[in-house]
């Protein structure tokens, strides 16, 4: 430490190539700290996107589990005659999820351009689970109205040039009914 201590207060100039080396590391470790948390503020956009068009596409099919709340059931079901028929409603999750980030369709893939032309990111492979409550089963927490969805992500990394792979991942979301009162 003192030999640093002394480096750093000598007058001779010798301590030029170690400020460099130190300025450099610092600025080589921000830039890494920052495309970190660029990386996780897209994730956790994309994740907060999917979950949006997610819950829109559960409130879609509030018209049909209405009835079953209001008969004591929450599944998804139209009576029909003399019995239930399942009803359900998958919507337009890429219509949403277009329109919430501002993606473009490619070579099938849901692009997100920089204003330079860049891909910031691009996102496929969309999965829907739709589980529908089973009928007069009641109120049980494990057998409600609930949507998965899970969808690909990838994100160009940008540091260090060419030499990064970019970052992949899959995430996922999940959205239900949950009885108020």
């Amino acid at each position: 430490m003192n030999k640093i201590k002394r480096i750093l207060t000598d007058k001779k100039g010798s301590s030029f190539p170690l400020i460099v080396a130190v300025t450099l590391c610092l600025v080589m470790i921000f830039t890494g700290i920052s495309e970190y948390f660029r990386l996780m503020i897209i994730a956790q956009g994309v994740r907060d996107a999917v979950q949006d068009a997610v819950i829109s596409t559960v409130n879609d099919n509030y018209d049909d589990v209405y009835h079953g709340v209001r008969e004591g059931y929450s599944g998804g079901y139209q009576p029909m005659a003399d019995e239930f028929e399942e009803s359900l409603d998958y919507g337009v999750i890429y219509d949403r999820l277009d329109t919430i980030l501002g993606l473009s369709q490619e070579s099938g893939y849901h692009v997100k351009t920089t204003s330079e032309g860049k891909i910031e990111f691009k996102i496929w492979n969309l999965e829907v689970d739709i589980r529908n409550a089973p009928l007069a089963l009641g109120d049980k927490s494990d057998s409600r109205f609930e949507v998965d969805s899970s969808i690909m992500l990838e994100v160009p990394v940008s540091f260090g040039g060419k030499l990064l792979p970019s970052m992949k991942m899959k995430i996922k979301t999940s959205a239900g009914y949950m009885p108020k009162f």
